[in-house]
């Protein structure tokens, strides 16, 4: 059940932090603007639901229940809303102050996958250089309509690039990377200000992953990519995004891979659960700031699993604060990106229990964050149970801070505890339990050796090796074994 939607919101809460914070989340158009088959725009309360309606597949209008909507587009008998906002976006407008294109800004579904306002049973296209912005246009045009900031995403990542540069050259695939960043930069130019410029370049070793970019144009790909981004808008901060990088574990700060007590003759540090990852995305970093690259900020994903163990794992509030420190110390902002909180995997059923451990997920992860200057904000992916990729690519969950019916969820409360640390009368790092557990965010275990997230983590099996990994290959994390 959730949490009647009272009180100040997210957005308001943000704004009383004593420092600017993004509290944003990933926008998708079709809930954005087609009438779903509970959006009653006779009720002035916007997107507290009509319990009568719950259960309804379709409403009295006859409109069908828009189902997940990750990758679909507005369809031209789509019943679009027009004097009122649908449910969906009068709360992300309402919460959030700033949004991100979830996927239809790649770069295959600008030119070769999703033909814009054309019925979207047409069959993929070879456009190579012709694009088609009318979805991104709505739903930035949207965002700037409600002041909130746009964050573009993204412009060079393997998985979502047209099949076509395979039959391209070294120098065509080059030509094209080029072409594709300034058309879409230069298209929204004054409009999105922040881009994520290349996505998921390394591998679960941490060292980068061999798909078509690195094959084509060289290992230096990534920096070619943020100066030809920098050539197309000089003013737009830009930003590398990857995912399972989000922690750095005690004694790892220096990105060797090995714990800097075990050559101080002191007990070694504990390892982050993706420790070998996270050091190749800080020395990917280090080395893009060491050759002069316009690189501005570092986004990691959170893309978390309550229940995961081995690289499923998710870190601990210090190692994420960690991570962030040594960052920040190269110049770089730091944003968690795309962050939610998978808890379908949990061993206990009870809602309780799953709602317990989520909530302590995204406060005690966002307090920490928050603590450190170097970090500006939250992105989560999606806001709405009733719309997450989770249930498209992963199993069916409910990883966000609404319900399928838009009420506030306890981690909702959790993040919004979180942004108040910053706001005056706040305590910064504190935690889920009160000061009293502010221990959490330099270290792993209390006083009394109590781990953090002990009353949910899972213990690791006793194989901790990652089977099959395919990252090196291109083979994004969905397809990993779980």
């Amino acid at each position: 059940m959730g949490i009647v939607n009272t009180g100040p919101t997210l957005r308001e809460t943000a704004e009383k932090c004593c420092k600017k914070v993004y509290i944003g989340a990933a926008v998708l158009p079709k809930p954005l603007f087609v009438l779903d088959y509970d959006d009653e725009h006779d009720d002035p309360n916007e997107g507290i639901c009509d319990e009568n309606l719950k259960e309804k597949p379709t409403s009295n209008n006859g409109r069908p229940k828009i189902k997940c909507a990750t990758v679909t587009t507005v369809e031209p008998n789509d019943p679009i809303a027009q004097s009122c906002l649908t449910r969906y976006a009068h709360v992300l407008s309402t919460e959030f102050n700033s949004i991100v294109i979830e996927h239809h800004l790649k770069w295959a579904p600008l030119c070769h996958s999703i033909p814009g306002p054309i019925h979207q049973s047409a069959p993929p296209t070879t456009r190579l250089g012709k694009y088609d912005f009318h979805h991104v246009d709505t739903m930035v045009d949207f965002a700037l309509q409600h002041n909130m900031h746009v964050k573009g995403h993204v412009l060079v990542w393997h998985v979502t690039s047209p099949p076509f540069l395979e039959e391209m050259s070294g120098d065509q695939v080059r030509e094209c990377v080029r072409r594709h960043i300034r058309t879409t930069m230069g298209y929204f130019r004054g409009r999105i200000q922040m881009w994520d410029v290349v996505n998921e370049s390394l591998a679960s070793d941490g060292t980068l992953v061999e798909n078509v970019f690195y094959r084509k144009m060289g290992p230096d790909y990534i920096e070619e990519c943020f100066r030809m981004a920098h050539e197309a808008d000089p003013q737009a901060f830009l930003i590398y995004n990857d995912n399972k990088v989000e922690g750095c574990g005690i004694g790892y700060e220096d990105g060797s891979g090995t714990s800097m007590s075990q050559h101080n003759d002191k007990p070694s540090g504990k390892a982050a659960p993706n420790q070998a990852k996270a050091d190749g995305f800080y020395n990917l970093l280090k080395d893009l700031v060491r050759k002069g690259a316009p690189i501005h900020g570092a986004g990691m994903q959170a893309h978390f699993n309550a229940g995961g163990v081995k690289h499923q794992r998710p870190p601990t509030p210090s190692m994420v604060k960690r991570q962030i420190r040594r960052i920040g110390q190269l110049g770089l902002k730091v944003n968690i990106s795309e962050m939610d909180v998978r808890v379908s995997k949990l061993p206990n059923s009870d809602a309780d229990f799953k709602n317990a451990a989520q909530t302590q997920i995204y406060r005690d992860i966002l307090s920490a964050a928050l603590s450190e200057p170097a970090f500006e904000g939250i992105w989560l992916w999606g806001f709405t149970d009733r719309h997450t990729w989770v249930n498209n690519f992963y199993y069916d969950d409910a990883p966000l801070i609404f319900d399928e019916h838009y009420q506030r969820k306890p981690s909702y409360c959790g993040l919004q505890e979180a942004l108040n640390t910053l706001c005056p009368g706040g305590c910064v790092g504190e935690m889920t339990g009160g000061a009293k557990q502010k221990c959490y965010l330099e270290e792993d275990s209390n006083s009394h050796g109590v781990p953090w997230g002990s009353e949910w983590m899972q213990p690791e099996p006793e194989n901790s090796e990652n089977e099959c990994d395919t990252t090196k290959e291109g083979q994004p994390d969905w397809l990993q074994p779980l």
